[in-house]
């Protein structure tokens, strides 16, 4: 396993419609792993295969027990509910905003030998299914924001949802 480097907004690896995987490898094995190796020295919660200057239908996402759930050419199938929350991206250093997602996914994907499962996910693993999912369609978080929070205004926002919680 290897670390890649995680490409950033302006990059127009990220702005291209990544194509499906057609041959489950061992080139694509690397990738995942490769993959996973990243997301975990970067503290994130998903990482897409653009993000890595791969432009290829697959991203993993992890989960609350902190598992890696990897999606190869995933499609959302059925998404319920709303909810409000931060959301930053590995492409976008240093940015955070209030972005609206459904509670509920239900993603279809293949895993990394090509047999097709269903997996759900609500609160944080559905906002990090759509998030990534996003990414292999050339769009970034971004596109949802309508304010940037300042520092002051993350630290404010982190403190209310340690109060909530």
């Amino acid at each position: 396993m290897a670390l890649r480097r995680i490409v950033e907004q302006g990059d127009e690896c990220l702005e291209k419609v990544c194509r499906p995987v057609k041959d489950f490898n061992r080139r694509l094995h690397i990738l995942l792993d490769d993959m996973a190796e990243t997301l975990r020295e970067a503290n994130g919660a998903g990482l897409a295969a653009p993000q890595v200057g791969v432009l290829r239908r697959v991203c993993i996402v992890m989960d609350e027990n902190e598992e890696i759930i990897e999606l190869i050419n995933p499609v959302i199938v059925s998404q319920e509910g709303e909810q409000t929350g931060l959301e930053g991206c590995l492409s976008v250093p240093g940015k955070w905003g209030v972005v609206t997602r459904p509670n509920r996914v239900k993603v279809q994907a293949q895993d990394r030998n090509g047999v097709l499962f269903v997996r759900e996910g609500e609160g944080l693993t559905a906002r990090a299914f759509c998030h990534e999912i996003e990414h292999l369609d050339g769009h970034l978080f971004v596109e949802h924001v309508d304010h940037f929070l300042s520092e002051q205004e993350l630290e404010e926002y982190l403190e209310k949802e340690g109060q909530d919680a």
